[in-house]
């Protein structure tokens, strides 16, 4: 049987990234109001603007409502002694292991909505790659890149 991780991000995620996807549902409305705009002006079937319509509708519900609900709920992380373990994705499950000697270094980054809801991200660099664990609570996110970097720092020394 195969154990998934079991912390969970913050739940102030799903605000953080519903308000993302809100932002690009407006630009979206936006842009679909221009082109209904001209789809009118040169008598275009009604149909194709009501088909438009319901388009923007169904990607609104799935972008503001569906997707970060599904995303948070699949989110999933552990750190252990030798490994960290990711686990993301809505239809298809990716799961990471980061063995602890690999870590260079482990950053934390906020950007303006994540300051905004007090949350940060923890960002665990490989020579490869970056990894991030999205969406912490500031101390949380703090106190893990500590622990990340203190075992980090050991496994580099059994080497």
């Amino acid at each position: 049987m195969i154990l998934e991780p079991q912390k969970r991000i913050s739940e102030k995620a799903l605000t953080v990234w519903r308000f993302s996807a809100f932002i690009k549902v407006a630009i979206s409305w936006i842009l679909a109001a221009v082109v209904i705009f001209f789809l009118h002006r040169f008598h275009v079937p009604l149909w194709i603007i009501v088909l438009l319509i319901a388009v923007e509708l169904i990607f609104t519900y799935f972008s503001i409502y569906l997707i970060p609900s599904l995303k948070w709920r699949r989110w999933r992380y552990d750190v252990r002694e030798e490994e960290i373990e990711l686990q993301e994705g809505i239809f298809i499950v990716k799961r990471t292991l980061i063995p602890m000697i690999r870590v260079q270094h482990v950053d934390t980054v906020q950007g303006p909505l994540l300051r905004k809801y007090h949350l940060a991200s923890v960002i665990v660099n490989t020579a490869a790659t970056a990894h991030e664990i999205p969406a912490l609570e500031e101390s949380e996110a703090e106190e893990l890149r500590r622990f990340i970097s203190n075992l980090a720092r050991v496994a580099d020394e059994d080497v």
